[in-house]
């Protein structure tokens, strides 16, 4: 390998691993956030900031002279568009529900259901192929996430929150479907349509609920956290994606929820108990199992 394809490679190496923690800092950021932000508003708030910045991203991409490579979106796309919209009004309102009385750590772990619900979703509806690996690691997820929404305590009762998270991985596992059947459209569009409309829709849920719109330096920052979160974690996975290969930069990604774990033990200095402990085993194990073999 020359010195210029190493460069490249981990040049590639640090996007993937940027993308993972970008994403892996919602959780415990928007926890942080949750203080002075009403959770239903935060959700449609993240959503807006990552739209609107690839909106940013996408004009000063073209006042700049570039083009992209990605096919246009047609007509026979609307469907996907509409329902991956949809979907992701609903997601982020679950998360953020889940979030408000779920540890940091939990929700971040129980976010990679997400692989699961996406994988079988892909076999019920669009025939994908689901290897013995793969069964296996949806195996040893699911167990991770059925000890993360026991509720603490003397009798087996589940954690409200955390149904809540699993609800918001359903949809978003749904939704990657929708996702992927527009695939080949440019990455920053589809990120620019999904911000916008599903934030806007969240914003508009939310409110209609009793939500308020919180004061100018909090709104600021819930948008900016979306922006980097959603909007550059999307666009750094894509460019590494084309320079590692999907199976690569999925290995590298999949480090996301463990970097996000980290960061609220940090932030939020609570010790771990030892069903979690287990459950971050399981899920360590289902993490490396779920992804592509080469």
């Amino acid at each position: 390998m020359s010195t210029n394809e190493r460069h490249g490679n981990l040049w590639h190496v640090g996007l993937a691993v940027a993308a993972a923690a970008l994403y892996a800092l919602s959780v415990p950021l928007s926890k942080l956030l949750m203080g002075s932000v009403d959770p239903g508003a935060l959700a449609g708030l993240l959503y807006l900031g990552a739209g609107v910045g690839m909106w940013g991203y996408l004009g000063t991409r073209h006042a700049a002279g570039a083009k992209s490579s990605s096919r246009p979106m047609q007509r026979s796309d609307a469907p996907y568009v509409a329902a991956m919209v949809a979907l992701d009004v609903a997601a982020p309102l679950l998360l953020m529900g889940g979030l408000a009385t779920t540890p940091a750590e939990s929700v971040s772990l129980l976010n990679n259901f997400e692989i699961v619900a996406t994988a079988l979703f892909a076999r019920a509806f669009f025939g994908e192929h689901i290897s013995p690996r793969l069964w296996a690691g949806i195996v040893a997820m699911t167990m991770s996430c059925v000890l993360l929404t026991l509720q603490p305590g003397a009798e087996l009762s589940l954690s409200p929150g955390s149904l809540l998270v699993l609800g918001a991985c359903l949809c978003w596992g749904i939704e990657n479907n929708c996702t992927a059947s527009i695939a080949d459209c440019d990455p920053a569009l589809v990120v620019a349509i999904k911000g916008i409309g599903s934030g806007a829709g969240a914003l508009c849920v939310a409110m209609l609920g009793g939500a308020t719109l919180p004061t100018f330096m909090p709104m600021v920052l819930a948008m900016l956290l979306g922006f980097a979160s959603y909007g550059l974690s999307i666009l750094a996975y894509v460019w590494a994606q084309r320079g590692l290969g999907a199976a690569r930069t999925s290995a590298y990604y999949a480090v996301g929820p463990f970097i996000g774990v980290a960061v609220a033990w940090v932030l939020f200095n609570d010790p771990p108990g030892a069903n979690f402990l287990v459950a971050l085993a399981l899920m360590a194990v289902g993490s490396w199992l779920s992804l592509p073999e080469n």
